[in-house]
């Protein structure tokens, strides 16, 4: 076990009620079930909701009361099995799912982990997430990487995983006409799984139109740049740009906002499905007369469920999801502070920090 190497250190990024970052070495992780696996971590890519525990200390009922390791995103390398670690073998390159469920719960048991009362998620207070040398998570939780995607790209397995969520939730895309709001990382990797599930049409939908030049790498086949107007002369105008004046089968909202979703409601066909990826505001204005007059399926999505990192990593084997280019900063683990300020300024489109000690060049190799 690595536990026993008392050369090694478990170094941390720690974030501290209030809103400022230290550093730390923690205990070193130890293999305390037969399923577990402990991998050192190598690349961490940061999300909305770290950003959001940063400026703000909470997100709903999570409180950041004592200091906090953030980070989910991660991929690494295995260096520590358990006995009944099956199908993962040390040095193996992995990207890992951050929630434990509970196993025993009516959702666990329905096969909606993910709605678990008891998740331990990383990086949600209490839990400590990853951004620290050395982590542990059970074997379950471990994906190995195509030999083509590097430990760097891998950290975009996670918010693929939701991505795959999302667009499951939707039902069948195949020849279907969909919208997704949003061209940061999610929105991006949504336009990409609905182009790899079969979607003819893919709109990406966002205010900052240098997101929406690199959409068409994503699977999107239109894009439209949001106007200083109301929701209902967007999805007018939006609907005419992408060629389905009838409405889209399939709105996803990776946003949040209002008037994205508003605009989103109003373009979605008769009949169609709108899902609520993004996180914003808790509680928004609806027009609810369009839900019921036109029938329309409404649907929260939130993190991912079984298959779904599966599914994530098929896609990527089999290169119908393309992840070059998605990653546009990368931080040394000394600049985290860095690193997150320049997420908040939405400067690039995926930031990923390197674990402790990790050069560049290991981030970003191959396997072959």
């Amino acid at each position: 076990m690595i536990a026993a190497d008392s050369t090694q250190t478990n170094s941390a990024a720690v974030l501290r009620p209030g809103g400022s970052f230290y550093y730390e070495d923690r205990e070193l992780p130890v293999i305390q079930s037969d399923r577990d696996v402990i991998v050192k971590i190598i690349a961490t890519g940061l999300c909305g909701s770290d950003v959001h525990y940063w400026q703000h200390g909470r997100i709903g009922r999570y409180v950041v009361e004592k200091p906090l390791i953030l980070g989910h995103e991660s991929t690494g390398v295995v260096v520590s099995c358990g006995s009944k670690a099956e199908g993962i073998a040390v040095g193996d390159r992995v990207a890992l799912e951050p929630g434990v469920a509970c196993n025993t719960c009516q959702a666990c048991r329905r096969g909606r982990y993910n709605l678990c009362r008891d998740m331990r998620f990383a990086a949600t207070p209490p839990i400590d997430g990853t951004l620290c040398t050395y982590y542990r998570v059970p074997a379950e939780c471990c994906f190995k990487l195509p030999a083509h995607i590097s430990l760097s790209q891998g950290a975009l397995v996670e918010p693929l995983s939701v991505a795959v969520h999302a667009c499951r939730l939707a039902g069948d895309m195949q020849t279907k006409s969909v919208i997704v709001f949003g061209a940061g990382p999610v929105g991006l990797l949504c336009c990409a799984v609905a182009c790899a599930f079969g979607a003819s049409t893919v709109v990406a939908v966002d205010i900052v139109s240098s997101r929406l030049t690199v959409a068409s790498k994503y699977g999107a086949t239109h894009t439209y740049q949001m106007q200083d107007a109301s929701p209902e002369v967007n999805a007018v105008d939006l609907l005419r740009a992408a060629r389905v004046e009838d409405g889209a089968d399939v709105i996803l909202d990776a946003t949040g906002a209002e008037p994205c979703i508003v605009c989103g409601l109003h373009a979605v066909a008769p009949g169609g499905t709108f899902i609520q990826v993004g996180l914003g505001r808790p509680s928004v204005t609806l027009p609810i007369g369009q839900v019921c007059d036109k029938e329309v399926t409404v649907k929260g999505s939130f993190r991912y469920g079984p298959g779904d990192f599966q599914t994530a990593i098929g896609l990527l084997d089999a290169r119908r999801v393309n992840l070059d280019g998605l990653v546009t900063n990368e931080y040394t683990f000394s600049q985290v502070e860095e690193a997150f300020q320049n997420v908040a300024n939405r400067v690039g489109i995926k930031s990923v920090i390197y674990g402790p000690g990790v050069e560049a060049e290991m981030a970003n190799s191959v396997a072959a």
